[in-house]
C-alpha cells in the first residue's frame, strides 16, 4: 500500500506549480499566512480530485465536478472535508436531534418513565415489560389507551413518538412544537405614509413587488374599482386595504363581492396570507428582515413555555428530572445524569436500557472532548457558529470506525481556549490511530507541535504565496529561512519583552448584576483607554457579557437588558461593533462594492478622456445596473447551469469571457487596467496602480494592514470567513476619521489569521488605543491577550459551570490566579516567551 499522497505540479489559483509528498497515516498540518494558498491546495485541489477520482472509480458522473489545475494527484484514499459551516437551517434541529442523543433520551424516558396522572396527580410506575412500541414504524399504530389506578382516569399510552416535538403525538398543539408563537409586526410591513410603488409594503421589493403591483391591479379592474400603486396606504378604502392586506380569497374581501369570482391573472394571495405561507415554509424561521426588524413578533408559548412538548409527557420522570430538564441541561450535565442512572435505576431497567447505557456516554465523552460540552441539548443548530459545527462533525466521526480515509479540516481550533484545543488534538489523534490520514488547515502553535508532519505555504499572501517553503517538524520550520511560521517562532522563542501596560484615562464601564443566559457577576469593570480582552474556555460568557450585555446597554444600543445598572457610557461618545455575523448572501457584493471601493473606481474611471470622448458615465461602469455591462450575465461574469440533482455549476459567460463588461466600456483604461482587469486584482496587487489616488490607496493600505491584501476586489463577499468580514469592517471603520472616543467591541477577531498577521492586527488595535479610543476583544489568542493592557477571565468552565468572574487585572496579575485556566497558560507564555 502506497504510504504517501504525492502531488505533482498544482497550480490552482496562487499555488506555483508546486510538488510535494503528504505521509499518510499521520497527522499533518497545513500552514501558512493568510491566503498563501492552504485552502487552495487543501480543498480546491486535494479534496476535489479526491472526489472525482472517486466518482470516476464507480462508474458516475464526475463531470460536474472540474479536474483541478493539477499535472497529478496518487496514492488518493476517499476523503472527508470537514468545513466551519452550519448546513442545517431548521429551527426544528437541535443539538440533541443531530447527535441523536435526543433519541437515547427519548427512548430512556419512553421505556422507563414514572407517568404522573394530569387528573390526581397519582403516579404510575414503569411496568419494565419488554413490549410496547420498540421502533419507529410502530409509533402509528391506532391510539391506545390505559386506566389509571388511582382514579381510574382514562390514559394515552405513550410511544416514542410522543417524547418527539417533531412529531404531532408529542408536539405541544399551541406552538406546534417550536417553543414560540408568532405573530406578524404590521408596524414593520407597511409603512402607510408611502405607496406601494414607493416601499410601503416592506415584504415586497424588487421584481417580486412589480409582478404583485400587476396582480393587484387586474383584481381591482375585474372587481370593478382602481387599485393604484402610487397612492399612499392611508389613503386606501376598504376594500383596496382588504385587497393589499388579506387577498382575493380571504373572507375580510370575499364580503365586498360575495357573488364574483376570481379570474385567472387576479388571484392576489395578500401580503399577510403570503407571510404566513413562508413562515409555515420555513418551519417557523423567522430570517426575513427589513431595515426596521423582523416582520414577526415572536414569544414563549404560553402553553408549554419553550419546552415544546404536551403537557402528560412534561409530566413523565425519570430518576425525578422530566424529558424538559435534561434538554435544558448541557451535555456534560447529561453525561454525569446517564453515569447516575445505573444507580438509580432497578436491575430491571438497567437490562433493557444496556447497550443505551454503554453507547450514550461515550459518544457524550467525545462531544465533550472536542470542548463541546457545554452545548444544552435543546440548542437549535441554527445558533451554533462554524467552529462548533465543524467540531460536532468531528466527535461524530469519532464513532464511524472507517479507516483508510483522508479527513480535511479547516481550522478546527476556531473558538478555542487553549484548554480545549488540548482535547481536540487528542481527538484528532484517535482519528489518526484508527488508520486514518488527517490533514488540518491550522495556525494554532499548540496543534504544529502534535502534529507528525507540518507543510508550510507562503513566504506571503496572493502572488507572494503558493510556494512550499517549510516541511517536516516544528524545529525544521525554524530552521528554514522562507518560512514565515518558523520566522515568527523564532521571534518568539527569545523572552518576551517587558511591556508597559496602559492605566486607562481613569474612566471606566461598570456593570453591575449582570445576568443573562449563563452570566452572573455582580461588578465587573471595563477601564477606558485601553486595550481589554475578554477570555474563558468555549461558552463560558464572554460574548454574552460583551455581545448581549454591554453591547445592547450602549448608547446606540437595542434596549436596556442583561444588568441592574451600568455606568461609565457617558464617557463614550460611540460604539462600533465588530461580530462574526455573515456580510450577506447577495452573489453580487463583492469586497470593491462592500468597502465603497467600487463606487471611486467608477468615478475614476468616468473621469478619464478615452470615457468622456466615448460618453460614458460612471453607471456605465457598474456590473449591476444595464448600460455598460454585459446582458448576456448580467454583470456577473458566469452563467449558472442546473444540474438537476446536483448544486448548480457556474461557467464562464460565453460573451464577455468573464469579464461583466460590454467591450466599450473594457476599452477605457487606467495605468494599462480596464475596471474589469482591477477587479481581477488583489487588494495588495492595485496598490502600486492606484497608489496616486489618495483616498483609495489608504484604503488599500488598511486592508492590508489587518491582513486581507490577498482578498481580490471581485471577490464575492459570501466567500469570505466571519473572521475576514470582520476584518474588513474593521479597515473600512478605521479608514473613516473619528473624533469621539470610540468603543470598539470585537468578536475574536484573530479567526484564520497566522501567528505573524496577529500581531499586524496587534499593532493595528493598539494604534486605535493610543489615539483616544477604547478596544475591547472577545479572544482566544494568547499573543493578544498578552499584549493587553487588562484581561477580564469568564468561567471557570463552560455552560451551567461558567458564567463568573474567575479574574480581571494585567496579563500579569491574572497569570497567578490558579482558578484560572487562561492564567494558566499566561504564565507559560509570559515566562517562556511563547513557550516554544
Amino acid at each position: 500500500m502506497e504510504e504517501t499522497i504525492h502531488i505533482r505540479g498544482a497550480r490552482e489559483n496562487n499555488l506555483k506549480n508546486i510538488s510535494l509528498s503528504i505521509p499518510k497515516y499521520k497527522l499533518v498540518v497545513l500552514t501558512g499566512p493568510s491566503g498563501s494558498g492552504k485552502s487552495t491546495l487543501a480543498m480546491d485541489t486535494l479534496q476535489r480530485e479526491c472526489q472525482r477520482q472517486y466518482l470516476d472509480s464507480m462508474g458516475m458522473m464526475a463531470d460536474a465536478i472540474s479536474k483541478p489545475k493539477v499535472e497529478s494527484i496518487t496514492g488518493l484514499s476517499p476523503s472527508i472535508s470537514v468545513g466551519q459551516h452550519v448546513t442545517n437551517r431548521n429551527p426544528r434541529s437541535t443539538v440533541g436531534t443531530i447527535t441523536d442523543i435526543y433519541t437515547y433520551v427519548r427512548f430512556i424516558f419512553f421505556r422507563l418513565g414514572e407517568r404522573v396522572c394530569p387528573s390526581c396527580s397519582g403516579s404510575i410506575p414503569p411496568s419494565f415489560e419488554p413490549a410496547g412500541y420498540l421502533a419507529e414504524e410502530d409509533e402509528y399504530m391506532e391510539r391506545q389507551t390505559m386506566n389509571c389506578p388511582h382514579c381510574s382516569a382514562e390514559l394515552e399510552k405513550l410511544g416514542m413518538s410522543h417524547f418527539s416535538f417533531n412529531k404531532p403525538e408529542g408536539a405541544c398543539e399551541a406552538c406546534s412544537g417550536l417553543g414560540h408563537v408568532a405573530s406578524i409586526n404590521e408596524g414593520a410591513v407597511f409603512n402607510l405614509e408611502l405607496s406601494l410603488s414607493g416601499g410601503g409594503v416592506a415584504s415586497l421589493n424588487g421584481v417580486h413587488r412589480d409582478i404583485q403591483t400587476r396582480i393587484l391591479m387586474a383584481a381591482g379592474k375585474h372587481y370593478g374599482f382602481v387599485f393604484d400603486p402610487d397612492q399612499p396606504l392611508n389613503e386606501y378604502g376598504e376594500v383596496q386595504r382588504d385587497l393589499l392586506y388579506y387577498g382575493v380569497e380571504s373572507d375580510a374581501f370575499k364580503r365586498h363581492y360575495p357573488n364574483v369570482k376570481p379570474a385567472q391573472g387576479t388571484k392576489f394571495e395578500g401580503v399577510i396570507p403570503g407571510l404566513w405561507r413562508r413562515y409555515k415554509e420555513k418551519e417557523g424561521e423567522t430570517g426575513t428582515k427589513d431595515k426596521e426588524g423582523s416582520f414577526f413578533h415572536e414569544e414563549l408559548c404560553p402553553e408549554c413555555l419553550g419546552a415544546r412538548l404536551k403537557n402528560e409527557v412534561r409530566l413523565v420522570r425519570v430518576a425525578d428530572s422530566s424529558i424538559t430538564d435534561v434538554s435544558d441541561w448541557s451535555l456534560g450535565d447529561v453525561y454525569e445524569w446517564t453515569q447516575g442512572l445505573q444507580e438509580a435505576l432497578p436491575p430491571e431497567g438497567i437490562h433493557l436500557l444496556e447497550p443505551i447505557l454503554q453507547d450514550m456516554p461515550t459518544k457524550l465523552k467525545r462531544i465533550m472532548d472536542v470542548g463541546l460540552g457545554y452545548l444544552s441539548m435543546n440548542r437549535q443548530t441554527v445558533s451554533l457558529s462554524g467552529g462548533e459545527a465543524q467540531r460536532l462533525r468531528l466527535a461524530s466521526l469519532l464513532g464511524s470506525g472507517l479507516t483508510g480515509v483522508l479527513y480535511i479540516l479547516d481550522e478546527p481550533t476556531t473558538g478555542l481556549h487553549p484548554k480545549d484545543t488540548v482535547g481536540l488534538i487528542r481527538v484528532l489523534q484517535q482519528l489518526r490511530d484508527m488508520g486514518n490520514t488527517v490533514l488540518v488547515i491550522e495556525h494554532d502553535v499548540e496543534m504544529m507541535r502534535a502534529a507528525d508532519h507540518i507543510i508550510d505555504i507562503g513566504p506571503g499572501a496572493g502572488l507572494h504565496g503558493g510556494n512550499v517553503v517549510g516541511e517536516g517538524s516544528l524545529e525544521d520550520l525554524m530552521s528554514s529561512d522562507l518560512s514565515a511560521t518558523g520566522a515568527y517562532l523564532r521571534a518568539e522563542r527569545l523572552q518576551a519583552p517587558t511591556r508597559i501596560r496602559r492605566k486607562g484615562n481613569g474612566q471606566h464601564i461598570t456593570i453591575r448584576q449582570a445576568q443573562a443566559r449563563n452570566i452572573h457577576i455582580p461588578v465587573v469593570s471595563f477601564p477606558l483607554g485601553c486595550l481589554v480582552s475578554v477570555t474563558g474556555v468555549s461558552g463560558s460568557g464572554k460574548s454574552t457579557l460583551v455581545f448581549d450585555i454591554l453591547a445592547q446597554e450602549s448608547p446606540n444600543g437595542l434596549e436596556k437588558t442583561g444588568c441592574e445598572e451600568i455606568t461609565g457610557l457617558e464617557h463614550v461618545g460611540n460604539v462600533v461593533i465588530f461580530d462574526q455575523s455573515p456580510m450577506g448572501r447577495m452573489q453580487r457584493s463583492n469586497v470593491a462594492t462592500y468597502t465603497d471601493m467600487f463606487t471611486q473606481l467608477r468615478q475614476l474611471f468616468a473621469g478619464l478622456p478615452e470615457a468622456k470622448h466615448r460618453k460614458l458615465t460612471s453607471k456605465h461602469f457598474s456590473f449591476n445596473t444595464p448600460g455598460g455591462r454585459c446582458e448576456t450575465c448580467q454583470g456577473l461574469g458566469v452563467l449558472s447551469v442546473d444540474m438537476n440533482f446536483l448544486p448548480d455549476l457556474e461557467v464562464k459567460c460565453h460573451d464577455c469571457k468573464g469579464r461583466r463588461f460590454t467591450e466599450e466600456v473594457l476599452q477605457v483604461k487606467y495605468e494599462g487596467c480596464s475596471i474589469s482587469d482591477l477587479l481581477n486584482l488583489s487588494v495588495q496587487e492595485s496598490l502600486p496602480i492606484l497608489k496616486t489616488e489618495v483616498k483609495m490607496a489608504g484604503l488599500i493600505e488598511m486592508l492590508c494592514e489587518v491582513g486581507l491584501g490577498y482578498l481580490k476586489w471581485g471577490q464575492s463577499v459570501k466567500t469570505l470567513s466571519g473572521g475576514e468580514g470582520q476584518r474588513i469592517r474593521l479597515a473600512k471603520e478605521l479608514s473613516k476619521p473619528s473624533k469621539n472616543h470610540t468603543l470598539y467591541l470585537l468578536d475574536e477577531p484573530t479567526t484564520g489569521l497566522h501567528p505573524s498577521d496577529i500581531k499586524q492586527l496587534d499593532i493595528l488595535l493598539n494604534k486605535l488605543v493610543d489615539t483616544g479610543n477604547t478596544v475591547v476583544v472577545v479572544e482566544h489568542s494568547l499573543e493578544l491577550i498578552r499584549d493587553s493592557d487588562w484581561v477580564i477571565d469568564i468561567g471557570p468552565e463552560g455552560g451551567a459551570a461558567g458564567g463568573k468572574l474567575v479574574a480581571e487585572g494585567t496579563p500579569e496579575q491574572v497569570a497567578e490566579v490558579p482558578a484560572s485556566y487562561t492564567g494558566m497558560f499566561l504564565k507559560r507564555i509570559l515566562t517562556e516567551g511563547g513557550g516554544n
